[in-house]
């Protein structure tokens, strides 16, 4: 590794100021073997701390001394990035990197590493391959600008403080989540003595929505888009998840979201598809997908009870509706998705419910959630620009 000032406020060859680290393999009884279940995804925590002797790791191991960043080089988990905190062992899927710390800090480096730009590099340099993972001399070659350390602690406190929020706000929701359940179990009890329809006889139809060619970038104001999937995959309605119509295209009048509608992701992947919510309000001109599917109760259905019924007690089975293996993109047929057994409470029943999930509405810290996520993905993009070297 090279001298200091010639790094500082320049773009910067990752292999001239990180290497790929060789420890000594430790012994003894107390080692830490780190694997990348043991990492949450995205933010570097470590779920799981594995003690086991050293010579009961398996020999498929590398070791890594407590000065190293983890990076997993394994694609699907390219954003799986730990900072060390003492030594040990990890799985051969882990790549210990140690930083020249008189340039970098390796908390920097880690944000760095899980930025979308690093792993939109590291997923094209895996296309084709048959055990995509990481190219250890793409990821020496890759270049970014990089600030003085003072600038990067700057940026690691911001980057910190917004995590933070994120949790609370997630841990806010899921609170909120498991009243609405225990009031949901209060109030309707066992749905075994409850009449039961078809989906396709509770609502007005179950419709897709129209794809056209949009633009890159997000809609301005309330001027023509057409909703991501990420606008609903939350389970909170969140409309500024969209990309804009170009002036050649209008809407189709017929596929505008409005407020009262159901919407559902039809194809997405296994975990996410199936997912749905309640538009509550929008501010127009804004179309859904055709991987989306749309819905409109019919009497005697309460829009907020069947609403919660498809994004919570039947989200299982409607997941289990969908085609596709479990690396592809899955698909609800909508026939399959027609059949679903609908319970049918009294209406007195559904309104009591609707009113209460409306008086601990969770969408505030939804909308929280999504703008930390927003701000957090633009600061990213602020920060860490990386590129190939030519």
């Amino acid at each position: 590794m090279t001298d200091k000032p010639q790094f500082v406020g320049k773009k910067v060859r990752l292999g001239d100021i990180v290497k790929i680290e060789k420890a000594s393999m430790p012994s003894g009884n107390n080692v830490w073997v780190l694997n990348l279940d043991a990492v949450e995804k995205g933010t570097g925590k470590v779920i799981v701390k594995n003690r086991m002797k050293a010579d009961s790791a398996g020999t498929s191991t590398v070791a890594f001394t407590a000065d190293a960043v983890l990076y997993s080089k394994l694609r699907p988990n390219l954003n799986k990035v730990v900072v060390a905190d003492e030594p040990g062992l990890a799985t051969s899927e882990m790549l210990p990197l140690i930083v020249n710390p008189e340039v970098l800090d390796r908390r920097y480096f880690a944000y760095l590493l899980r930025s979308n730009s690093f792993v939109n590099l590291a997923v094209s340099s895996t296309a084709g391959s048959k055990m995509p993972r990481m190219n250890k001399k793409t990821l020496l070659n890759a270049v970014f600008p990089i600030p003085s350390l003072e600038l990067q602690h700057q940026r690691i406190d911001l980057l910190s403080s917004i995590e933070k929020a994120r949790t609370k706000a997630e841990l806010l929701i899921q609170q909120l989540d498991t009243l609405v359940k225990s009031r949901f179990v209060e109030i309707f009890g066992d749905f075994a003595c409850y009449e039961t329809k078809p989906l396709i006889k509770c609502v007005d139809c179950i419709e897709a929505g129209k794809s056209p060619k949009c633009l890159a970038f997000s809609r301005k104001m309330a001027e023509p888009g057409v909703l991501k999937l990420s606008a609903i995959s939350s389970g909170v309605y969140c409309e500024n998840e969209n990309k804009a119509l170009p002036r050649s295209v209008s809407l189709t009048i017929d596929k505008v979201v409005h407020a009262n509608d159901i919407l559902l992701s039809r194809k997405n992947t296994p975990e996410l598809v199936g997912r749905s919510v309640l538009v509550k309000h929008t501010d127009g001109n804004i179309m859904f997908p055709d991987i989306i599917f749309r819905m409109h109760p019919l009497p005697p259905i309460n829009a907020m009870y069947l609403s919660y019924l498809l994004a919570g007690p039947l989200l299982h089975s409607i997941q289990s509706l969908a085609h596709g293996s479990a690396k592809s993109m899955s698909n609800i047929p909508k026939s399959e998705l027609a059949k679903l057994s609908i319970p049918i409470p009294a209406l007195n029943l559904q309104n009591e419910f609707a009113n209460f999930v409306s008086q601990v509405d969770k969408s505030r810290f939804g909308g929280m959630l999504h703008l930390l996520n927003s701000l957090s993905g633009i600061m990213h993009a602020s920060f860490f620009s990386v590129a190939d070297t030519d």
